[in-house]
C-alpha cells in the first residue's frame, strides 16, 4: 500500500520544527480532545469555518505559527464524514476515513504540490474505488471545538494525532520565529520547491468563524477570485481556441484574462458562470488588477 508523504517542508523548516513546534518543556499536557459539541452532528449548511486574510506587508511573525499553504481542498471531519466548506459531503473511501477520532477537524485534502487539478478530479468523480485515494492525505490543521487559543489547540491536536490509526491523517508541521526575514527565507524556499506560500495562525486566537488577521496568507503574489462572463476567441497560434476569458471580480471591476492558461485549458476553458482564481501585481487606478494570470477553477465541491 502506499502512503501518503508524511513531511510538507525542507530541512531548514524541520530544524526550525525541531525546536519549536513543541512549545515550551514541561508544557505538554494537553487539555481534553472530547467533542466539544456532539460530533457527528448532521451539517445542512456549510460548517462556519475560520477563514483567512491577506498578510499584510510589515507583518511580525511572533505571535503567529506558521505552516505551508497548500495547495489542496478544505474538509471539515464533523467526527463521522468528511464535508466541503461548502457543506457537501465528500465520497471518501470507508478505510481512509477509518480509525479517526470522534473530534472535528479542520484540515485540508492534499495530493501534493502542483496536482490540485488531479484532486479535483477525484472528488468530481466521486469514486471511492479510485486507487487515487491512496496517494491522498488530510492535513489538520486546527480542531474547531476545542477550547482556548490556537496554540492550546495545536497542543492537543499533536497529542491526539501522535500515533494515529490511519496513514493518511496527518498534522500539518507548525513552526514559530521571530524574526521577519527568516519568515520570507521560509517563504522563498517554500516558493522554489513548487509550494504557494505560507499560512500564519494567531497563537492566541480562540476558533471563530469568518475572516479575520488571526488568520493570515503569506505568498509572493496576490490572488483574487472572479466570475467567467465570457469567452473570447483566440488569434495566430490560439485559434480555435480561447484567446481570453471576460471575466467579473466580486467588486464589480470586469476585464480580460488572457494569460496562464495551457494548451488544455484553452481547448476546453472554465464554463460560463463558473468561478476561477487568479493571480496578480497590484491593481490599476481604476481597479484592475495588473499582470493578472490565470492560476485554476475555484473550488466549488
Amino acid at each position: 500500500m502506499t502512503c501518503a508523504p508524511r513531511f510538507l517542508f525542507a530541512p531548514l523548516l524541520y530544524t526550525i520544527l525541531s525546536a519549536s513546534v513543541y512549545g515550551p518543556a514541561g508544557a505538554d499536557t494537553p487539555p481534553s480532545v472530547a467533542g466539544a459539541v456532539g460530533a457527528g452532528a448532521s451539517l445542512t449548511s456549510a460548517p462556519p469555518l475560520m477563514l483567512a486574510m491577506i498578510c499584510p506587508a510589515a507583518i511580525e511573525p511572533g505571535d503567529y505559527w506558521i505552516s505551508e499553504k497548500l495547495d489542496g481542498i478544505r474538509a471539515y471531519w464533523d467526527g463521522q464524514r468528511l464535508i466541503t466548506r461548502n457543506g457537501n459531503p465528500i465520497a471518501a473511501p470507508a478505510w481512509f476515513t477509518a480509525g479517526w477520532p470522534a473530534e472535528p477537524l479542520d484540515g485540508e485534502l492534499w495530493l501534493g504540490r502542483g496536482t490540485f487539478g488531479r484532486l479535483m478530479g477525484l472528488l468530481h468523480r466521486a469514486d471511492p474505488q479510485d486507487p487515487e485515494w491512496r496517494q491522498l492525505s488530510y492535513q489538520v490543521f486546527d480542531a474547531p471545538h476545542l477550547p482556548g487559543p490556537f496554540g492550546t489547540r495545536l497542543m492537543a491536536l499533536r497529542h491526539l494525532l501522535k500515533a494515529p490509526a490511519s496513514p493518511y491523517l496527518r498534522l500539518l508541521a507548525q513552526v514559530r520565529m521571530t524574526q521577519r526575514t527568516a519568515l520570507l527565507a521560509l517563504l522563498a524556499q517554500v516558493q522554489r520547491q513548487g509550494g504557494e506560500g505560507l499560512m500564519l495562525h494567531r497563537d492566541s486566537a480562540l476558533y471563530r468563524a469568518g475572516r479575520s488577521e488571526d488568520l493570515l496568507k503569506l505568498k509572493p503574489y496576490q490572488d483574487a477570485e472572479a466570475r467567467v462572463l465570457a469567452h473570447l476567441p483566440g488569434k495566430g497560434r490560439f485559434t480555435g481556441m480561447l484567446g481570453a476569458l471576460l471575466v467579473e471580480t466580486e467588486q464589480g471591476v470586469r476585464f480580460r484574462l488572457g494569460s496562464g492558461f495551457s494548451t488544455a485549458e484553452r481547448r476546453d476553458p472554465p464554463p460560463l458562470g463558473s468561478r476561477i482564481t487568479f493571480r496578480y501585481r497590484g491593481v490599476s487606478a481604476h481597479g484592475v488588477p495588473r499582470f493578472a494570470s490565470f492560476l485554476r477553477m475555484r473550488d466549488e465541491l
